[in-house]
């Protein structure tokens, strides 16, 4: 199974078609505020409650699940029960590297609110590169996962 935290996420045409080319289910969560249709996919609509999504995901996440997050913290609890985890950029989260990007997180909210008065820059903006590279490794987690 797919499970995609939907809100905001910029690759769900890319993982429905991967989902669809090897015939595994996928469900994309979302909260009221982003609610959202599609023909392959089931949709989850969650209460607008604060990391709701992030809870209702996790806890239908199985071992051997494949999860698409830009959440450090959903991407931690996935891999603690047995599943993939992969960021939109198509960075795969895995059991090596995900204390140093919770680390990396830490670090910079504390940077964020030591300089409250100087705004960072956000991510810069996405490319058909962006999308081709995440297409790649979605599509290799997905045959390693599902054993295709």
């Amino acid at each position: 199974m797919i499970l995609v935290d939907a809100d905001a996420c910029p690759v769900i045409r890319l993982i429905e078609q991967i989902a669809e080319k090897y015939s595994v289910p996928c469900i994309l969560f979302c909260d009221t505020n982003h609610v959202l249709s599609s023909d392959y996919s089931e949709v989850k609509v969650i209460g607008a409650g604060m990391d709701a999504v992030d809870f209702a995901l996790v806890g239908a996440c199985s071992r051997g699940d494949i999860v698409v997050s830009q959440d450090y913290g959903v991407a931690a609890m996935v891999l603690g029960k047995g599943a993939y985890c992969i960021h939109q950029n198509g960075r795969e989260y895995t059991n090596e590297n995900i204390d140093r990007l919770l680390m990396e997180r830490h670090m910079a909210k504390k940077a964020r609110r030591a300089k409250s008065k100087h705004h960072l820059k956000g991510p810069a903006r996405r490319t058909e590169e962006d999308d081709r590279k995440f297409a790649e490794a979605f599509e290799r987690i997905v045959r390693k996962s599902f054993q295709l």
